[in-house]
């Protein structure tokens, strides 16, 4: 993305919505060069809402509930996006899988963070694998979705140690203050018009 005007962002959203506030700090401060023009949530008492509407970001409540079948529940999603005409789609904590109908509506321009180092530990409680595991390093992972669970081209990772005594809820806690940095950086990077997409290595350019 690149250009005179800003990029519009589209923020898809279930709960608390740590990271679209972290998003919103940096887009105010001046930091990113970008515009959230709508943020849309499939839960109607997710407080990320709450949080967009704070700052006068349009919202829009959109459960699922009602849709037979995902691939609809994806077309009526795109058309909301288009209708604020956005350009990057960000999924700040949005506990669905997406289909074809999306993927294919903005490809490489949808970016997920996972709660761990990619391809290690996708999908749930991925900080609770980890620990299972007994790894001495997680992180975050910031990528391209594709239609699988955490399969996408990978844009930016951070680390962080993982501590002896650690349990799911330190671990994550550290984790969420790299995932806040870490998702800026790559949005950043989009917005500049930096990233290329070749297979699945993502290219950036200094």
């Amino acid at each position: 993305m690149s250009g005179n005007s800003p990029c519009r962002i589209g923020v898809l959203v279930s709960g608390n919505g740590t990271n679209l506030q972290a998003i919103i700090d940096r887009i105010e401060a001046g930091e990113i060069s970008a515009e959230i023009t709508c943020v849309i949530s499939n839960k109607a008492d997710a407080y990320a809402l709450i949080r967009a509407s704070r700052h006068g970001i349009p919202v829009v409540v959109h459960e699922n509930a009602g849709f037979a079948e995902r691939r609809s529940y994806d077309a009526e999603t795109v058309e909301i996006l288009r209708s604020h005409k956005v350009n990057l789609v960000i999924l700040a904590g949005f506990m669905r899988i997406l289909t074809d109908v999306m993927v294919n509506a903005f490809p490489h321009a949808i970016m997920n963070i996972h709660p761990a180092l990619l391809p290690s530990f996708p999908g749930l409680h991925a900080q609770q694998q980890a620990l299972d595991y007994g790894v001495r390093y997680s992180g975050c992972t910031v990528h391209f979705v594709d239609c699988g669970t955490d399969t996408g081209p990978i844009i930016l990772q951070s680390v962080v140690p993982v501590e002896q005594d650690d349990t799911e809820e330190t671990l994550s806690a550290r984790i969420q203050k790299a995932e806040h940095q870490t998702f800026a950086a790559a949005i950043k990077l989009f917005v500049e018009g930096k990233i290329k997409v070749s297979g699945r290595k993502v290219l950036i350019s200094e």
